[in-house]
Order: C-alpha cells, then sequence, then structure tokens
C-alpha cells in the first residue's frame, strides 16, 4: 500500500453508497461558500456603518487570510491525526458562530478579530472539507474535486441572492447571518453521517516530521499557481462591491450584481471542468483560465460602466473557477504526503495570494484610485498562463 493509501484509509464498512456520500461532501462545501459569500454580500453595508476609508479596510481585511495562514501549520495536522470528519464536526459549526460575530461589531478593531477568528475556523474547514472531497474523488477513480468546488461557488451565488434580499428588506447584518447559521447547522446534522469516515494516520508509524519544514517542490510549484489565482479571487470577494458603489456607480439596489455575476460564472465554471479537463487537459484549461482573470479585470478597468463591467466580472469567475479545485486535487495525490498535510502545504502558499490581494488594492486605491489597483490584480492571471506553460509538475501529479 502506498504512502498516501495509508494516510487516508477509508472504513469501508461504514461507508454509505458512493452516490450519497457525494451529496453529503458536495452539501459541506456549499455550507462553508455560503458562510464566506454572506459576509462578501455585507461588506459595503459594514464598510460604511464603520466609516472605514480603503486604506484602513484594507488593512483590517489583513485579519480574515492572518488568521488563515496562522492555522495551517496545525489544520494539515489535526486532520491527519484525528480524521477529516471528526475535525469538520467541531469546525464548520464554529465558522458559523464566528461569521455571526462580524454582525455584533461596532469598531474596525473588533471587525479586525471577528475576522481573525474566521480565519482561524476557516481554515480548519477548509482543508478538513478539501479532504473529504479527495477522499470521495478518490472513491469515485475519476476527476470530480472541481464539481465540488462548485457547490462551494452555488453557494456563493446563493448566499449573493439572500445578501441582496436581505439588504433590500433592511436586515441587519447579525440577523442575516443568524439565519445563515441555521440553514448551515441543519445541513450539517442532516449529513454528517453520510461524510467519509477516514481513519487518523497513526503517527508513529510515519516518519517524523519538523513542524516547519522545507516545502516539496511539486507542492510550492502547485502553490504558486494557487497564489496567483487565489490573489485575484480575493480581489473579487472583498472588493466587487465596492468597485460597483464607488467605480461604476451602480445603484444601492445593483451594487452586489458585480459580485453575484462572478459568483455566478465560477459556480458554471467549476461544474464544467471536470469535462473540459477530459476534453483540453489540465495544462490548456489552467492557461485558457489565467488569461481570462487578465480580459477580465483589464475590461473592467477601461470600461467601468454597469453591463462592461458585470460582463467583466462573469469573464473572471470563469478564469478563476479551475484553478484552486485543480491544484487541489494534484495536491491530495501526491505520493508522499498524507493528504491533509499536502493540502496545508498547498493553501499556504495560495492563501499569500488571499492575504495580499484584498489589501493590496485597498492601498494602491488609497494612493493612486481603485481602478489602477484592479488593473495591477489582473496581471496575476497573465503569470499564471506563464507559470503553467513552465511547470510539469502539474501533469506529474495529477496524471
Amino acid at each position: 500500500m502506498s504512502d498516501q493509501s495509508q494516510s487516508l484509509t477509508i472504513q469501508t464498512e461504514s461507508v454509505p453508497n458512493k452516490k450519497r456520500i457525494r451529496i453529503a461532501v458536495a452539501l459541506v462545501y456549499f455550507s462553508m461558500g455560503l458562510c464566506f459569500s454572506s459576509w462578501a454580500s455585507r461588506i459595503p453595508d459594514i464598510k460604511t456603518a464603520l466609516h472605514l476609508n480603503d486604506a484602513l479596510f484594507g488593512s483590517i481585511l489583513f485579519a480574515l487570510p492572518a488568521g488563515q495562514f496562522l492555522m495551517m501549520p496545525f489544520s494539515g495536522k489535526l486532520v491527519t491525526r484525528f480524521g477529516s470528519h471528526r475535525v469538520l464536526l467541531f469546525a464548520l459549526p464554529a465558522y458559523t458562530i464566528c461569521l455571526s460575530n462580524m454582525g455584533l461589531v461596532q469598531e474596525g478593531w473588533q471587525l479586525a478579530i471577528a475576522l481573525f477568528l474566521f480565519g482561524l475556523s476557516g481554515n480548519m474547514c477548509n482543508i478538513s472539507i478539501n479532504t473529504q472531497g479527495i477522499a470521495a474523488e478518490r472513491l469515485y477513480g475519476r476527476p470530480i474535486m472541481a464539481s465540488f468546488h462548485g457547490g462551494w461557488s452555488l453557494a456563493g451565488f446563493t448566499g449573493a441572492l439572500i445578501g441582496l434580499a436581505m439588504i433590500n428588506l433592511k436586515v441587519p447584518p447579525y440577523w442575516h447571518f443568524v439565519t445563515v447559521i441555521l440553514i448551515v447547522w441543519t445541513i450539517v446534522w442532516i449529513n454528517y453521517p453520510f461524510l467519509v469516515r477516514s481513519m487518523p494516520t497513526n503517527t508513529s508509524e510515519e516518519p517524523r516530521r519538523k513542524f516547519f519544514n522545507k516545502p516539496d517542490g511539486i507542492l510550492l510549484q502547485l502553490g504558486i499557481i494557487g497564489f496567483c489565482s487565489m490573489a485575484s479571487e480575493g480581489a473579487m470577494f472583498d472588493w466587487s462591491g465596492i468597485y460597483f458603489k464607488d467605480v461604476v456607480k451602480a445603484p444601492p439596489s445593483l451594487v452586489i450584481l458585480g459580485y453575484t455575476s462572478f459568483m455566478i460564472m465560477m459556480a458554471t465554471g467549476r461544474f464544467l471542468a471536470d469535462y473540459l479537463i477530459s476534453k483540453i487537459g489540465r495544462k490548456r484549461l489552467l492557461q485558457v483560465c489565467g488569461l481570462m482573470i487578465s480580459t477580465g479585470l483589464f475590461t473592467s478597468v477601461v470600461f467601468p460602466f454597469l453591463i462592461p463591467s458585470t460582463i467583466a466580472f462573469m469573464i473572471v469567475g470563469l478564469g478563476v473557477s479551475s484553478i484552486v479545485p485543480t491544484v487541489y486535487s494534484a495536491a491530495g495525490r501526491h505520493a508522499k504526503v498524507p493528504p491533509g498535510i499536502a493540502l496545508a502545504t498547498v493553501s499556504s502558499v495560495s492563501f499569500l495570494g488571499f492575504l495580499m490581494g484584498p489589501p493590496l488594492i485597498g492601498y494602491i486605491s488609497a494612493a493612486a484610485g481603485l481602478r489602477y489597483s484592479f488593473a495591477v490584480i489582473g496581471v496575476f492571471g497573465i503569470g499564471i498562463a506563464l507559470l503553467v506553460s513552465k511547470i510539469k509538475a502539474l501533469q506529474d501529479v495529477a496524471g
């Protein structure tokens, strides 16, 4: 048995049919996406209520990815030691509670603390949920990871619609977030029995790893691709609503249109990605995705009007759709590193993009304007296309 198989042994005697597993795993992806999109949909309201300028708000946004990044060395070890399903049972409810806390903030520093805790719990969710996705993909014996991330994106679209309704009904963010808690806890309660029961790794039988050791070269290369994608993705999550409000000058009821259009196309792209991989290959797909990110962002800068910017954000959504699922799937299939550790390594590098992207936009916006900051982020898409063309590791790992 390979090292990877040993690290994620499935308790087959307690596993239900594969289709029900896939539904359960997809729904936990959906739950996490619903939480994040609920926060994103209320960003303009919370920023306005706290009277924060772009630079200060950009600094506060550091707190979320900082919490994610700080938790990464621990999340992979927890998942490997205790099993992803056990970590998930704690992490996802904690994630919802941290979400509701952001609806109670009265000062900028309180928002920073709430976002930091949201990041801590979010990283545990991210590693445990993606480990579940890898286990389910192994059961199916074919690529299905992108469809799981499609569930996350579908939740983003759903969360945006719920947010739009809550905004127009003038529901305060806290009660909006409490509604999301009830939805997510119901989903977890119904589907937890059907998650993959991965056996915890017997750490005494594995070589002892240093707490901070040099990343595997293949995983580092995958992480760099994820870095460029997540910098663009983070910019869209945190700043798309503000861009439509301040640059596009959209009516208040349509401020969320940019974010919604982005999420719709990101979900669509993820549900199509597995099919496209079988037709044109992973490398070609990722190159096209990188160019779409740049095309969309540059278009929104050159034509900052409602219809062109909406179409541009849709193109960006298609561009970012397949990159993270592809690199995560490749990382989880690494022959020498347990899936939880491999995912944590790739996530550590990738989330540096999430860490740097949104605050970078805030600083550039304060100095030169929000349009210029989106143009800078657009360069990352070109970077993805160039990196993928030179990196052979993706094919080496993913086959």
